[in-house]
């Protein structure tokens, strides 16, 4: 067997050192960033919609302008501020929402339910990954079409959920639901106090819900987007979150606000793109409690 010349053997030395720290590296990001997420696949209303029903109405609705690209705001939404922050390009985001979207099939709703959502989704067979982060968001306008109670909404989000946990998902954020009886198209309707009744009774439900999944299934990973927090304290102390107007929507049928990002609402019912901002970060904060990112990584800052 003929020996290696000297340099050759410094060479393959100094390759195999190379791909050695290559390999620590690799590791120590992983280690850094906790459990990785390279894809989101979101299923929602209008507070996640990027486009659904504006291209479904050829771009008459919503209006842009004064609303964004088909969005329900004057910019990009939470879950594409979500995505930047954790380095997801867009062609990773696979967004299944529809503005006016309720939990569940309700007479007279032509738009793609939650669970429809879901289910048109998983028709497709996909081939699901564990670093893959599902998303939904939804309750909302099932409350607002007349929903008095939160028991079937619950029942619609659990559904989803479970139907998406037997396709192979892992891991998951949701969203519960600020105070509906304080949004600015309601605050002073008679129907605010019960829509505030019932998104108490929405969020105590869905985290007991979301409790009982967690104890259920050893290997979920969910995270739970504290909306109605978000609201509450952006309510109480506007300047600590960089706003000055949090009960007023800054578009109307003839007026236009010349300083939304001091908004928390773009609308009657939907946030800025500030609001979108911080519900992004908040979302981060959510996901970090749970592990699936870490707090030291710089997507999580």
């Amino acid at each position: 067997m003929r020996r290696q010349p000297l340099a050759v053997k410094q060479r393959i030395a100094t390759v195999a050192t190379a791909l050695l720290v290559l390999l620590a590296v690799v590791v120590i990001n992983s280690l850094q960033h906790g459990s990785m997420i390279n894809r989101l696949y979101v299923f929602g209303d209008s507070l996640s919609d990027t486009g659904a029903v504006f291209r479904a109405t050829g771009g008459s609705y919503p209006p842009n302008p004064p609303y964004f690209q088909g969005r329900y705001s004057n910019g990009r939404v939470w879950v594409e501020y979500l995505g930047d922050r954790l380095g997801i390009s867009s062609n990773q985001i696979y967004n299944f929402a529809w503005g006016g979207a309720t939990t569940g099939n309700q007479v007279g709703n032509l738009v793609p339910s939650l669970q429809s959502q879901v289910q048109s989704f998983l028709q497709t067979r996909p081939q699901l990954q564990s670093s893959d982060l599902f998303i939904l968001w939804a309750g909302a306008n099932d409350y607002l079409q007349g929903a008095n109670q939160a028991g079937p909404p619950i029942a619609n989000v659990t559904a989803a959920l479970l139907a998406l946990m037997e396709a192979g998902g892992q891991q998951f954020l949701v969203a519960n639901l600020p105070d509906l009886g304080q949004l600015p198209a309601t605050r002073s309707s008679a129907s605010a106090s019960t829509l505030t009744t019932l998104t108490q009774s929405h969020n105590q439900e869905l985290r007991r819900a979301l409790k009982q999944l967690g104890q259920k299934h050893a290997g979920l990973q969910l995270a739970t987007l504290d909306a109605h927090r978000l609201y509450r304290e952006a309510v109480t102390n506007p300047a600590g979150v960089g706003l000055t107007n949090v009960l007023s929507a800054c578009v109307a049928a003839t007026y236009i606000c010349d300083n939304p990002d001091q908004f928390l609402f773009w609308d009657g019912i939907h946030p800025t793109r500030a609001a979108h901002q911080l519900l992004a970060k908040a979302a981060i904060a959510a996901l970090e409690s749970e592990g699936m990112v870490s707090s030291k990584s710089p997507l999580a800052l």
